[in-house]
């Protein structure tokens, strides 16, 4: 796998069809936006200037607009970050990528066969996304629900979308990734990857339930499950 760079991403300007042409007060507001890269929390003005190419004074009116509509958010100490129209519009395209169409009938089939509840999360800078979910019929169950963001802590689900984001190798790493009491004493998980076209990481499809449930030896049972899941998912979604 390609190894990532350091040097900050350029923004990459869509080709133009001949004879027609762009609004140069749109570009300039969409080179801020798309300046923002996967793992960013807040980003400063200074970087976002260094990024697009534009002069500070522009950047700030660019975010003005932006953030009339809900795209960022100027922080406290005069950053940014995204905000939570983004999440709408991502919300949006998968909706119409039909992304949940492949997700959900294996959620479905997961909790079944395993009595735990399945999801699939993807991850949102430097938190976790809740994007589909399936309970468990168990009564004792992690209450999440799909759009709850959750911290990129040291659970199985956030070392997937860590270990496995931009391309990363991770060839090393044996996948299910599990975990106990890390993010709730009372809540263990077991998650693998999905990927899609050129490898990219679509997000971590994960197995989660209490402690006294969803031991040790328990994941072990049923890890060649979810691994098969992960693998079957990932060439549905043309990865």
């Amino acid at each position: 796998m390609a190894k990532t760079s350091s040097k900050p991403r350029k923004t990459v300007k869509p080709e133009k069809s001949p004879g027609l042409k762009g609004v140069s007060a749109v570009d300039r507001a969409l080179s801020v936006l798309t300046a923002f890269q996967r793992g960013d929390g807040e980003v400063s003005l200074a970087e976002l200037t260094k990024r697009t190419g534009l002069v500070k004074t522009t950047v700030m009116r660019m975010a003005l607009s932006l953030e009339s509509f809900g795209l960022i958010r100027r922080v406290d100490d005069g950053g940014y970050r995204l905000d939570a129209e983004v999440m709408r519009l991502a919300a949006c395209y998968q909706h119409a990528f039909g992304l949940g169409d492949h997700v959900t009938p294996v959620l479905e089939q997961l909790a079944r066969s395993t009595g735990e509840t399945a999801s699939f999360y993807t991850r949102r800078g430097d938190q976790r996304l809740c994007l589909f979910r399936v309970e468990s019929a168990n009564q004792i169950r992690m209450h999440v629900q799909p759009g709850d963001l959750r911290p990129m802590d040291k659970s199985a689900i956030a070392q997937v979308l860590r270990h496995f984001d931009r391309g990363r190798a991770a060839a090393a790493i044996d996948v299910p990734i599990f975990t106990s009491g890390v993010t709730d004493p009372h809540a263990a998980a077991l998650a693998t990857p999905v990927f899609g076209p050129s490898g990219a990481l679509l997000g971590a499809l994960a197995l989660s339930g209490p402690v006294t449930r969803l031991t040790a030896a328990r994941a072990d049972e049923i890890r060649p499950q979810l691994r098969n899941a992960g693998v079957d998912l990932t060439k549905a979604c043309g990865g």
